[in-house]
């Protein structure tokens, strides 16, 4: 059942925005792709979609350590390239660039360039299991996931929550795969897409910051689970789906009302709208493409 209306989802169409340019493509194998795509070559895996103040893109290239500019004029720039997995990244009101990587951790890329450095690295002395998304709440505390290889065998990943201070609070233990984080528009709500178990959960977050009552807001079907998020003005959460080929809209009360279909692979990994617009980008990992749609309402002012 995807509604109470008991009607299916109204499909929109997303159409290809542009493509990593064939002078980045070099398909090989890695160490992330010998664990996550075992017996292939690839030559990208883009994820993190994320606009700075100037109206350019920035995306990650998990395997092989880049994060690249793509500017108004869909002209692509190699901004970082280094030794590590950047997956999701957020930008912070500084300026700055906010990486969730997986081998190192919280990295922050400076808007004068440079090469990440690290934020935090681990949790009393104990390294992360593998970062994979964040977000900020209007404070500036950041919000991140920690998945590594978790699942439904292993359910040991964690949210995490870095406050302004410096203080570092443990939010939810014991998920099998925490990937994309969201919070609603009032920043009331606490969403994480918990990729093994198929599911979005939903935490509310009392006034001293905890939060409680977590549970299952969607559930999901397919051979990967929920990705990234993002939330527009009247509270609906996009959710890619990395193996469905597109993103699930959500209503407050948890219904499907929409469907983004990708043109291009099935891989969709995670979304951003357009600040101020209600348009939305999705990274398509599986073809190295960019991906573009109108939805119905703008997207939530970060």
């Amino acid at each position: 059942m995807w509604n109470l209306s008991f009607t299916p989802p109204q499909v929109i169409e997303a159409r290809v925005l542009t493509r990593l340019p064939d002078s980045f493509r070099k398909k090989r194998r890695t160490e992330w792709c010998d664990a996550n795509k075992p017996g292939h070559e690839i030559d990208s895996f883009l994820e993190g979609p994320s606009f700075d103040r100037a109206g350019n893109l920035c995306v990650t290239d998990i395997p092989f350590g880049r994060i690249f500019r793509i500017s108004p004029a869909l002209e692509w720039t190699l901004v970082a390239e280094y030794d590590g997995w950047p997956n999701g990244i957020a930008i912070h009101r500084d300026g700055s660039l906010w990486i969730a990587d997986y081998r190192r951790g919280l990295l922050r890329h400076s808007r004068e360039g440079g090469t990440p450095e690290a934020i935090l690295g681990h949790r009393n002395s104990e390294s992360f299991k593998g970062l994979n998304d964040l977000t900020f709440d209007r404070d500036g505390n950041c919000y991140f996931t920690d998945q590594g290889q978790t699942g439904m065998h292993d359910p040991s990943g964690r949210v995490y929550r870095l406050r302004t201070t410096g203080q570092l609070d443990l939010l939810i233990a014991g998920i099998p795969s925490p990937n994309g984080i969201a919070l609603d528009t009032l920043g009331k709500v606490l969403f994480v897409a918990v990729t093994r178990a198929n599911q979005v959960w939903r935490g509310p977050l009392l006034s001293d910051g905890s939060v409680t009552k977590v549970g299952a807001f969607r559930t999901f079907f397919g051979t990967s689970g929920p990705d990234g998020m993002a939330v527009d003005v009247d509270d609906r959460l996009v959710v890619a789906h990395a193996s469905l080929g597109g993103a699930f809209v959500l209503d407050a009360r948890g219904e499907v009302t929409h469907f983004v279909k990708s043109p291009a692979g099935s891989t969709v990994t995670n979304v951003a709208y357009r600040p101020g617009t209600s348009t939305l980008v999705m990274t398509e990992s599986e073809t190295g493409t960019i991906l573009e749609v109108q939805m119905p309402a703008a997207g939530m002012p970060l």
